[in-house]
């Protein structure tokens, strides 16, 4: 679904990501690991086309991406669920939600009813801004936001991150749903490795923006954590 060829990434004159190759395939749950600060986070935007200056190729689903705009990359079928949540302040949780369907090709303004099964929270507070939801709600409210996107491949950087415990469970569950039960391809930057065991086929360790180590989750090994997780 998307490879990834010689990808370099920069900000600015700063040389984040080296010579990246990577392929995630169809109806997988690809978990990109790391300590803080190797670049996880600019390889998403590197893959959505935001403020990052990139070389080498993307392809998504047969087509060359790596020049295209942000816009054109969600209508192509990208959703994105971005660390810190980036939900619009004064927009209600329904507002927040539709802002995804700006994305869709078939020009449906309709929420799924998908979000409504994952999240039922957020279809019985409609009308609530969604900056006045908690931290965990609000997580709910991005995923459901990226959702009404209708993406064939869905991408979360962190999305446990600094969330109440009794919501980590609900969000779990249902990115794990999304791709076992609705074959949604999911590309997930994670730190808890439980988690990354539970919802990944498969997995690559960044290191200072390269591949340190990459291959099925059965392979996650505690050794393999130690080398290139601990602080």
């Amino acid at each position: 679904m998307l490879k990834i060829s010689h990808v370099n990434a920069f900000y600015g004159t700063s040389h984040i990501i080296h010579d990246l190759d990577l392929e995630i395939r169809k109806g997988e749950t690809f978990c990109v690991l790391g300590r803080n600060g190797v670049g996880k986070t600019t390889l998403l935007r590197s893959l959505l086309g935001i403020g990052v200056r990139t070389t080498g190729s993307i392809e998504f689903q047969g087509h060359e991406i790596d020049r295209a705009l942000t816009h054109d990359r969600a209508r192509r079928g990208i959703g994105y669920v971005p660390q810190g949540r980036e939900i619009v302040p004064g927009m209600s949780v329904l507002d927040n939600i539709l802002l995804g369907c700006n994305a869709r090709t078939d020009r449906k303004t309709d929420v799924p009813p998908l979000v409504w099964s994952l999240f039922p929270f957020l279809k019985d507070h409609l009308g609530r801004r969604g900056t006045n939801l908690s931290g965990g709600q609000q997580q709910q409210l991005a995923i459901a936001r990226a959702l009404a996107t209708d993406p064939s491949l869905l991408i979360l950087d962190e999305p446990t991150e600094g969330i109440q415990p009794n919501i980590v469970e609900d969000i779990e569950r249902a990115i794990i749903a999304l791709n076992r039960d609705h074959g949604l391809t999911i590309i997930l930057v994670e730190q808890k490795i439980r988690f990354a065991r539970t919802a990944a086929h498969r997995f690559a360790i960044l290191e200072k923006g390269r591949v340190a180590a990459a291959g099925p989750t059965s392979e996650l090994t505690h050794e393999l954590v130690h080398r290139h997780m601990s602080l």
